[in-house]
């Protein structure tokens, strides 16, 4: 076990992960950000992609966050995103990301198509994610 730092995940709906976390990885506009215990502060713009919480390096949670912000300090995380799917949602996914895209135009904001293209590939890209996390856990309590 190496050190853990505390990650508080909250969409503009709910409160939607509470807990320790070794690493995590998340999508930013530099580019993917790794983050460890005691990184060193920082507050970043989040892109649409793929969130993801390792413990142990055995668990992974793998969450879609469509934008919003990211606050690290040395030993607590906090994510404010505007859209969230979690893994265990993917089912329901593509009427989430419809309403999502629905709810944004429909108010008058003009979307590029650079920018729902990227939406989407985002989401696709942690369909592909969630199910090779679960076809390693299904094979990994096979083994044991």
């Amino acid at each position: 076990m190496g050190l853990r730092f505390h990650i508080d995940i909250v969409s503009s709906e709910s409160l939607i992960y509470s807990g320790q976390s070794d690493q995590t990885y998340v999508p930013t506009m530099m580019g993917e950000l790794g983050i460890y215990a005691r990184h060193a502060p920082l507050i970043a713009y989040l892109k649409p992609g793929i969130l993801r919480i390792m413990l142990d390096n055995k668990e992974k949670n793998v969450i879609f966050v469509s934008s919003g912000f990211i606050e690290v300090q040395p030993h607590v995380v906090t994510i404010l995103a505007d859209t969230i799917i979690r893994s265990d949602e993917f089912d329901k996914a593509e009427a989430r990301a419809a309403k999502y895209i629905g709810k944004h135009t429909g108010k008058g904001i003009k979307r590029s198509i650079g920018a729902e293209l990227e939406v989407q590939m985002a989401i696709y890209r942690t369909l592909e994610e969630v199910r090779k996390t679960k076809e390693k856990q299904q094979r990994w309590s096979k083994d044991n």
